[in-house]
């Protein structure tokens, strides 16, 4: 369920540059509570699907045109994910030590990182203008409602940077109430009623503790019910899909009334969101709810064994892990993506599974098709400045403020033209 609207609040108040920031009782005096203990990746969605999808919002994108189906880059030459990074010295959108949400595994410079180059980057589509975020009209049409992005630690990242972009633009003294709790986190700014939650889950289908282990069932979602109600759902899941040995946190494999071993990682992951796509198409109410799915988020690891081990690593406070090639990077890797110089840019096959099942929904659902431009900035990611007790290279997460901002600047964008449309 949904967390209440207004909750009892035992007030614990953050600096003052920040406004007041309320606590529940289930956070810590200093710092709210650590990342859930998991590395989370993520994927993508689709009905009107952004990858290929114009901005005609008006003023913004000169010369768009509409398409009626969920494909309209292609034919109005706007493609929102393929552009370059540019150097912008009025980045960051905000401060991040003035933003009482973000978790020491996210706080890169508190954490002690030396650079800043990596906060001072916009994208800029290929073919049209993005509009910048403007987070005090984003409070004005939320008002009232609930913005939830259900999902593993990326969607953490997404949610805390939404939530410090849209801090940074409240009027001050800020009055914002933090709730932390697994699976549910929220942030909610008091003067709009707007509620800005996190629901963990890691693989949007469930894992249960059975007599013969803990078994990942493909066919069920027992909790999917408090995900009801809220007025725009943000969704992920790949990464855990993934996972071998230590890091795997299933035994067994459940599909329909056969149990597996294993199963090959991208048809289980088919199985597992098209189960997630009938319970949209069959609960989601397109004209009360916006929908949208987060793109594949690429690691930067030099080789997949490494990315295990940061995997097993982030279960336990304390486990080191090997190097990781987004150590000591200040700057993209590239300007551009390939499709921006000229060139196409390749498909994963995990972006190929989540664009068949979403183009095959019967609901609207927006993919953030994040990959290409995310995988341009190996300088991004917390690498050793993930925070005390964290002793190993995170090269999946990304720094706050940073990328993520960059993701919720499309998802704002795409809102409005939905809504001027």
């Amino acid at each position: 369920m949904l967390p209440p609207r207004c909750p009892h609040i035992y007030g614990a108040t953050a600096p003052s540059s920040c406004g007041t920031v309320q606590r529940s009782s289930s956070m810590a005096p200093e710092r709210w509570a650590p990342m859930p203990p998991r590395v989370g990746l993520v994927i993508c969605g689709r009905g009107w699907v952004l990858m290929t999808m114009a901005l005609a919002a008006a003023a913004h994108l000169p010369g768009a045109r509409r398409s009626s189906s969920g494909s309209a880059a292609a034919a109005a030459g706007c493609d929102l994910f393929q552009g370059r990074w540019v150097a912008d010295k009025s980045y960051p959108l905000y401060d991040a030590s003035a933003c009482p949400f973000v978790p020491d595994v996210f706080d890169c410079r508190r954490n002690g990182r030396p650079d800043d180059a990596y906060l001072k980057f916009r994208w800029s589509p290929a073919n049209c203008r993005l509009p910048r975020f403007d987070g005090a009209d984003f409070l004005r049409r939320w008002r009232g409602k609930t913005v939830m992005f259900v999902g593993d630690s990326l969607s953490m990242n997404q949610w805390v940077s939404l939530a410090c972009m849209l801090h940074a633009a409240a009027p001050s003294p800020v009055r914002a109430t933090l709730t932390t709790g697994e699976p549910v986190s929220s942030v909610r700014f008091e003067d709009y009623d707007l509620l800005v939650v996190l629901y963990h889950t890691t693989f949007l289908v469930d894992v249960v503790q059975e007599d013969v282990g803990r078994v990942l069932k493909l066919d069920s979602m027992r909790n999917a019910s408090a995900w009801l109600g809220a007025h725009l759902l943000v969704f992920n899941t790949w990464h855990w899909w993934t996972y071998r040995g230590a890091s795997q946190v299933w035994d067994y494999v459940q599909d329909g009334n056969s149990t597996y071993r294993d199963m090959d990682r991208l048809k289980a992951f088919s199985k597992g969101l098209s189960t997630w796509a009938r319970w949209v198409d069959a609960n989601i109410d397109a004209s009360k709810t916006r929908v949208f799915f987060q793109g594949i988020s690429p690691s930067h690891y030099m080789s997949k064994q490494q990315e295990g081990e940061a995997g097993a690593a982030a279960r336990v406070p304390a486990t080191g892990a090997g190097g990781g090639s987004c150590l000591k990077q200040t700057r993209p890797l590239q300007e551009a993506t390939d499709a921006a110089g000229g060139g196409t840019s390749g498909t994963t096959p995990e972006q190929g599974v989540v664009r068949g099942v979403i183009g095959a929904m019967a609901s609207p659902v927006a993919l953030l098709d994040i990959t290409a431009l995310s995988q341009l900035r190996i300088d991004a990611h917390p690498s050793v400045y993930a925070g005390p007790g964290r002793d190993g290279m995170d090269c999946t997460h990304w720094c706050i403020a940073g990328l993520p901002d960059a993701w919720n600047q499309i998802m704002y964008a795409t809102l409005l033209q939905r809504q001027q449309g």
